[in-house]
């Protein structure tokens, strides 16, 4: 009984000297109240692969996600944890934040994304199957980490030179109509629109604007191929019936409407 009570003895006080041997002493009684969450955006995406290749691509290769919904059934599989950063967003930039895998949680679905064919190109559609599973992760992200509605996004959004998805077949305004997002007024805009017509603005305006929605785009005041590119974005994702790139009226206005939402 006495040896086995030394021995207790000894080990509690070689590990009390190993703890000590750091000399590190952390006071964790103050903590403070200035700090948010690392996560500010959510991204969207579409993977441009069958499931089964969207998969390897996302676990084995160079790129990951940390969510993916598949298709036929709209499986939600989580491929990295939220705590840490996946490499889904590349060069990016939005809000004047740069490199987004730091700040962002990504969502990869499962979509063929277009295909170029003889009587031009051809869009691939979601299925309602996945827009229901993204709805329901989307609120469940957005509570639990405090995100702001607007700042659910798109990778074409943030990287608008190089990157198309999720596309113009997207339903970014069923999202809105469920609180995951945010659409402009339809009769907002179509008052706005009639002033732009008779007043329409200078492509410096339309740089200015867009940079103050959230894009990243230079203010040279000229219509240089990265403003078409930016304003081909914001088409796609605001009014994807036509996204040429050029300005417009109706364009201008649903900046205009968009950048007076609080």
């Amino acid at each position: 009984m006495l040896s086995t009570l030394k021995k207790t003895l000894i080990t509690l006080l070689l590990l009390t000297v190993a703890g000590c041997s750091t000399g590190l002493r952390i006071d964790r009684s103050h903590p403070s109240a200035n700090h948010d969450n690392r996560i500010q955006f959510v991204v969207l995406h579409y993977t441009n692969a069958s499931l089964e290749r969207s998969l390897a691509l996302l676990t084995h290769g160079e790129v990951s996600s940390h969510y993916l919904i598949g298709d036929g059934p709209a499986t939600v599989y989580q491929l990295v944890d939220e705590s840490r950063r996946a490499w889904h967003a590349g060069d990016s930039q939005w809000q004047g934040r740069t490199w987004l895998n730091s700040s962002s949680i990504g969502i990869e679905i499962v979509n063929a994304g277009f295909t170029d064919t003889p009587a031009g190109r051809v869009w691939h559609p979601y299925s309602e199957a996945q827009i229901q599973s993204l709805i329901a992760l989307l609120k469940d992200i957005v509570k639990r980490n405090g995100i702001e509605p607007r700042h659910i996004i798109g990778h074409s959004d943030i990287a608008p030179l190089r990157k198309q998805d999720p596309g113009p077949l997207f339903p970014w305004k069923r999202l809105a109509d469920a609180g995951l997002g945010i659409w402009p007024d339809a009769s907002a805009v179509a008052r706005q629109q009639a002033y732009f017509e008779v007043n329409p603005p200078t492509i410096g305006w339309y740089q200015q604007a867009l940079a103050r929605f959230g894009y990243a785009v230079e203010q040279t005041g000229v219509p240089d191929v990265q403003t078409r590119h930016v304003i081909a974005a914001f088409q796609m994702r605001f009014r994807p019936q036509r996204f040429d790139g050029q300005p417009d009226a109706q364009t201008a206005a649903m900046l205009e409407v968009l950048n007076r939402m609080p």
